[in-house]
């Protein structure tokens, strides 16, 4: 079965305390992602990372406090997260070659991953019959992208010990609601392996 992990918005300014819009116990993920990463460099396993992309004056700063604006530190990934051979897909129409890529850094400006009008031109192209997904945040921007990817169709898998929420409440009602479509709960040791 062929899988594509999807990793979202694991960038510096969610991630770290010191991060703009800093998700309360974000860092513990680290590990986590640095397996999922690794395990997927070495498995052939292709990364989609969504990846805030802000303008100075961004639209979404009115509801949001200013946060990964393009060319800062807090809209980087942690070097843990990062793959060799990664392309950057910004938002605005172009022809995306895949070939021999590893890692998709898949820009955004709103909340919902699929307002990149690359993105399902690019998921055709990965022709995956598996999605794992995890980041940051559960109730937000995780659920965009888990909603849009099981409309796909195909597997949607969120590993939960890879994410972190705002909302517990919201959190546990957008997993609910997961769940309720199809969506199947894992986890990193499920997914990779037990670390040995």
């Amino acid at each position: 079965m062929k899988t594509v992990f999807f990793d979202v918005d694991t960038q510096i300014d969610f991630l770290y305390p010191a991060g703009a819009l800093y998700v309360p116990g974000a860092e513990k993920l680290l590990p986590a992602l640095a397996r999922l990463s690794c395990y997927a460099a070495d498995h052939g396993v292709v990364v989609l990372s969504t990846m805030d992309a802000h303008a100075e004056d961004d639209p979404e700063f009115r509801h949001w406090p200013p946060h990964c604006v393009v060319g800062t530190t807090g809209q980087q990934k942690p070097a843990a997260t990062l793959l060799e051979k990664r392309i950057i897909i910004s938002n605005a129409p172009s022809e995306v070659d895949l070939a021999g890529i590893q890692q998709i850094l898949l820009e955004k400006q709103a909340l919902d991953c699929f307002t990149n009008v690359n993105l399902t031109q690019t998921l055709v192209g990965l022709a995956a019959e598996r999605y794992v997904v995890y980041g940051v945040v559960t109730e937000i921007c995780v659920q965009f992208a888990t909603s849009g990817l099981l409309k796909t169709g195909k597997r949607v898998e969120l590993v939960t010990d890879a994410a972190r929420s705002l909302d517990d409440a919201k959190a546990a009602a957008m997993i609910r609601e997961f769940t309720a479509q199809g969506g199947i709960l894992t986890s990193v040791d499920a997914v990779i392996g037990p670390v040995t």
